[in-house]
């Protein structure tokens, strides 16, 4: 049985719900198959403390943004600092596989800004997106991804 780590932040609960659901569909989806991925799911808070991460991991980062457009007039992160600060500690950077991002499609071209820009940062792929919450149609097709990207990794 493998599981599948992921790092996360939520600032007003839409990740965590999100992840909770995602991590109860893994465990359906394991119990019909074993060869399908759990889910090992960590939060990361403002108080967290730094830590080194051993293993791969998908990062999940909500989009709160200040200032310009984020586009061609900037922009500043705004409360997701903690995650990728942890994320930066260390060696942690060198395990990071893959990024998911939500956000608030109202917000156009800054919609999942903070996750393109963690997937930059970290040289890691941006995966998927989901809008808010996310639908269970989302947390399916994401799971999907997820399990495809990690068993890639496995095999390699």
């Amino acid at each position: 049985m493998t599981t599948m780590n992921i790092l996360y932040i939520s600032l007003e609960g839409n990740t965590r719900s999100f992840i909770n659901r995602l991590s109860r569909f893994a465990k359906q989806q394991n119990i019909i198959n074993k060869n399908n991925p759990l889910i090992h799911a960590k939060e990361i808070e403002p108080q967290t403390l730094p830590a080194s991460e051993l293993a791969p991991f998908f990062v999940f980062v909500p989009t709160y943004l200040t200032g310009g457009n984020g586009i061609d007039s900037g922009f500043t992160e705004i409360m997701t600092n903690s995650l990728g600060e942890y994320i930066e500690e260390g060696n942690n950077a060198k395990y990071c596989i893959g990024v998911v991002g939500s956000g608030n499609r109202n917000f156009n071209e800054q919609y999942c800004l903070t996750a393109r820009k963690y997937a930059k940062l970290f040289n890691a792929p941006f995966l998927d997106n989901y809008e808010l919450r996310g639908t269970s149609r989302d947390v399916e097709r994401i799971y999907g991804v997820l399990s495809r990207e990690w068993t890639k990794r496995e095999k390699d």
